[in-house]
């Protein structure tokens, strides 16, 4: 948000000096992002600075306006702040003229908290005054009339968004209502949009007049021939302003201050700077009473208060505060309190949404003290890792068992039958198992079948797992071979290993492998192997080796099993061998044409040597 820092100082005069200002704002409060002077004769519109504010959404319900961060400053730094409202020349209101329809409000949603309307006749549309247009520029700011400038002028300077209709374009009377599903309207800028029964609308008896709290429409327009104006000033849900505005795409300041939420409190304010100044760029001006449609007000409930202690405080800032000091805040930032029992009970002020928690003024304390104060300590912490008993035999039995050659395997928890039934499952997984040996089995007999393409010679593997049972879960331990499968509680091959007095912590590099020795396991390719059969007649005098070295010697680096003599057989002065070769890729698949190759290589190497023959 931009800020002009002499609008800033009409309501601080003390405020210190610009280059300051953006120090406090960064230490105390939110990040200055761009410090811009604007040159020129002293004043608003010239020999300013425009602070660029990155205010956060929880404070962007009373911070996105001069007054706003004005107030703020003065509680901050403790300086006093000038409070406008005595300055306002305010009209004595009247009812309505003889024979002229008093303004009638129905707020038919639950959406529009607050609804206040006012009719101001005998109005003159026409340029700003000056110093109106060089409040607007300072923030970059565009001046359009005296009317709309003085409704964009009370939005920036306290934070409320209002809005201006003519009288004359309005039917009977102003329906804050659900929009009509597929209702159009054309905004002010001429886009045209069509609304859901989610939108909310400002409406008469006829059209829909504006989208709530986002943008106003063409129909009742203020013009250069207006005379007679309906004043607006509500406060609106904020999630249903944001997902209109964001489903219509539409982004505007007043969107922006009604999404972050807004006090329904500061419309009254609002409805009372408007007022004042129209009457101040049009004297002539006729002022009827003001209709606030306002159903659950500061009496209904709006007051809200909060508990905490000195202590409390301190422990979550880190940082030793005095009762003094947090009694010193509350007086500077008008906040009033009471202290029962050792703690502070405060009444939080209409416009300070974001205090609901004790963190909440634990953080506002802080801030305000400054969090330079906060020393960083470093906690003493006892770095002596607890040992996870489970984890630790779990561990050494694993290890153990990888020490005996098995290889672990983890197999499915879910099976066909057991005691603790699963909901909403397959029908062969509707329980948990209640044993590993049934699915050790099954891993080995699939193992077996995979053996020769994984190079190993026996099938040993071992499982630590849970099983489910009525009486509660148990960690088993589960190993074995095609000969048989042991499975016992974790807790009793944990005993054995103490009374043989074998403990296996976690392996450490070299851990129950000789130094220069070969991995126990080397990773699988993931892509397909190809296996190829090739049976070589010879004379009965050669023997099966020396065919193999001449297969294995053309056979390349592609080869992950084999050769392997698979059959062998004589006939008639001769002998067949037969050998089986699996190639595999780690990089890639295969195809046959490569694989092709390499057997085609193979196989005119065997036919070269006299009396041999490849089939």
């Amino acid at each position: 948000m931009k800020i002009s820092y002499n609008w800033l100082k009409w309501y601080i005069p003390e405020a210190p000096t610009a280059e300051k200002l953006v120090d406090i704002f960064n230490y105390h409060l939110c990040e200055v992002e761009t410090l811009t002077p604007i040159l020129g004769e002293e004043g608003v519109g010239g020999g300013d600075y425009v602070l660029d504010l990155k205010i956060l959404p929880n404070r962007a319900h009373d911070l996105l306006s001069h007054q706003g961060l004005a107030r703020e400053l003065a509680s901050l730094l403790n300086i006093p702040y000038v409070d406008p409202t005595p300055k306002y020349k305010i009209p004595t209101s009247a009812k309505a003229t003889a024979g002229k329809p008093e303004l009638k409000i129905y707020v038919k949603t639950s959406l529009c908290r607050r609804y206040m309307g006012r009719i101001v006749r005998n109005i003159k549309v026409g340029p700003s005054p000056q110093w109106v247009v060089d409040h607007l520029e300072s923030i970059g700011q565009r001046s359009i009339n005296n009317m709309v400038d003085a409704a964009n002028i009370v939005m920036y300077d306290c934070g409320q968004p209002t809005h201006v209709f003519d009288l004359d374009k309005v039917k009977n009377e102003i329906i804050i209502r659900d929009a009509k599903d597929g209702e159009d309207l054309t905004t002010l800028d001429n886009k045209a949009v069509k609304l859901k029964n989610s939108n909310v609308v400002i409406a008469d008896s006829k059209n829909a007049l504006a989208i709530a709290g986002i943008k106003g429409g063409k129909i009742a327009e203020v013009g250069n021939n207006t005379k007679n104006i309906i004043l607006e000033v509500a406060n609106f849900d904020p999630t249903s302003v944001r997902k209109t505005a964001q489903a219509l795409n539409i982004f505007t300041d007043a969107r922006k201050r009604f999404e972050n939420d807004l006090s329904p409190e500061l419309a009254s304010y609002a409805m009372l700077e408007l007022s004042a100044l129209i009457f101040e760029m049009c004297p002539e001006a006729v002022f009827e009473d003001v209709v606030d449609v306002y159903p659950n007000s500061q009496e209904g409930g709006f007051i809200r208060k909060l508990s905490f202690s000195t202590d409390r405080i301190s422990k979550i800032l880190g940082l030793k505060v005095s009762d003094k000091e947090i009694e010193d805040i509350l007086k500077r930032y008008v906040i009033n309190y009471v202290i029962k029992e050792n703690k502070f009970e405060i009444t939080i002020p209409p416009m300070r949404l974001d205090l609901v928690i004790e963190e909440d003024m634990a953080e506002e304390i802080g801030r305000i003290l400054g969090y330079d104060k906060v020393k960083g300590n470093i906690p003493k912490i006892n770095f002596k890792p607890k040992q996870n008993e489970t984890y630790s035999k779990i561990t050494s039995a694993r290890n153990k068992l990888l020490a005996d050659g098995y290889s672990e395997v983890m197999t499915y928890s879910f099976c066909d039958k057991g005691e603790i039934e699963v909901q909403n499952s397959a029908s062969d997984k509707k329980f948990l198992r209640t044993n590993l040996t049934d699915g050790l089995k099954e891993s080995i007999k699939l193992n077996r079948l995979n053996a020769p393409f994984l190079g190993i010679e026996q099938v040993k593997v071992f499982e630590i797992g849970t099983m489910f049972k009525k009486s509660g879960e148990e960690m088993h331990v589960a190993y074995g071979d095609k000969k048989g499968i042991k499975e016992e509680k974790l807790e009793e091959f944990s005993e054995k290993l103490e009374k043989n007095s074998l403990t296996f912590l976690q392996p450490s590099a070299g851990t129950f492998r000789p130094k220069n020795s070969s991995p126990a396991f080397r990773m699988w390719s993931l892509f397909p192997f190809i296996a190829r059969d090739i049976a070589v007649f010879v004379p009965e005098n050669v023997k099966s080796s020396k065919v193999l070295k001449i297969i294995k010697d053309n056979a390349g680096d592609m080869v992950v099993r084999g050769p392997e003599l698979f059959d062998e057989f004589k006939k008639e002065g001769k002998v067949s061998y037969a050998f089986r070769i699996v190639f595999q890729s780690y990089d890639r698949t295969l195809t046959d044409g490569e694989v092709n190759e390499i057997m085609n290589k193979i196989t005119d190497k065997i036919k070269a040597n006299n009396g041999w023959q490849a089939r």
